[in-house]
């Protein structure tokens, strides 16, 4: 009879992802992994496999602990301020950021996605799924008026997704208050309605 878990796996899973995060995929080594969770090795391979299916649960568990969540707190408010919202949370948590790790998808997207499919393809549905909340504001915003129909809402969408991107990029070099808000104030003020 399989003998029941002795750890949290919620607890683990931070931990790798502190590891992960901090270190990249490539520099994150097995006894790091072992080191920062608290786990043996054995423990750490029959409860998730090896590194890389460790790295897939770690990425999984952030994207629906940080961006999932993100999206579901903002979708409450009214769509020009859950976007205005979302980049908030976005600027405060690059500013505050002292080991300049950035975002753990974008991350992902620049050391891991290139050179394998698999992770290419769980990055590019994050960023879908960024990418979707953007849109259903922009179209919400744009019916009630609040947002404006200067452009199209796919093409808002896609460019704020282009912002979101470069600001947590640009925060991992140069986590300067006024670069980081003065990409964002042009780009929220495009959103503003003129029609």
């Amino acid at each position: 009879m399989a003998r029941p878990r002795q750890f949290d796996e919620e607890a683990v899973l931070d931990a790798a992802i502190e590891c992960f995060w901090s270190r990249g995929y490539e520099a994150t080594s097995v006894r790091d992994l072992i080191e920062t969770t608290g786990l043996t090795g054995a423990s750490l391979y029959n409860a998730f496999g090896d590194k890389r299916a460790l790295y897939q649960r770690a990425l999984d568990y952030y994207i629906e602990e940080s961006i999932a969540n993100r999206i579901q707190r903002c979708e409450a408010l009214p769509p020009r301020e859950a976007i205005g919202a979302f980049f908030e949370e976005i600027l405060k948590r690059s500013l505050n950021d002292r080991q300049h790790k950035g975002c753990m998808v974008v991350n992902a997207a620049l050391e891991v996605a290139p050179h394998d499919p698999e992770f290419r393809k769980v990055v590019a549905t994050a960023m879908k799924r960024v990418e979707t909340f953007f849109l259903d504001c922009v179209k919400a915003g744009q019916e009630s008026g609040t947002i404006t129909r200067s452009s199209e809402a796919e093409d808002l969408a896609r460019h704020l997704l282009g912002v979101l991107m470069g600001i947590r990029v640009l925060a991992r070099a140069r986590p300067e208050r006024a670069l980081l808000e003065g990409v964002l104030a042009p780009t929220l003020a495009l959103l503003d309605s003129r029609d």
